[in-house]
């Protein structure tokens, strides 16, 4: 009873507003933020190092450079109410499932290069 019951509201909380992005894009994300009584979204924009997890668990977490090239990395449930959009900003071109060799690199080293689009007609 209680699997059916955590499924139904697993279901309730699917979003279908999702992009479709992959490891290795550039993300530009909007959260709410409550500050106060009063709410307003705050975007966090970086590149997706890692997504995992399936269904209503899955998450991803996105790696930005702060102030005085400082790593700043935040990680997201992908149907969770707390996110408001997520905008694709760069498609990048990545061989890797997971882009934690970033955490070790600076400036020009850290760049990932964009991924064409083939139309398909």
């Amino acid at each position: 009873m209680s699997q059916q019951l955590l499924e139904e509201l697993g279901r309730r909380q699917y979003r279908t507003d999702i992009p479709e992005f992959r490891v290795g894009d550039t993300v530009r994300v909007g959260v709410k933020v409550v500050e106060g009584n009063r709410e307003r979204v705050q975007d966090f924009e970086g590149v997706v190092i890692r997504r995992r997890g399936e269904g209503i668990n899955e998450n991803f977490t996105v790696r930005r450079i702060a102030s005085h090239g400082i790593g700043v990395e935040r990680t997201f449930l992908l149907h969770a109410p707390r996110i408001d959009s997520i905008k694709v900003i760069r498609r990048g071109k990545v061989r890797r499932a997971k882009l934690y060799y970033l955490r070790g690199r600076t400036g020009k080293a850290a760049r990932i290069r964009e991924r064409r689009e083939t139309t398909q007609n």
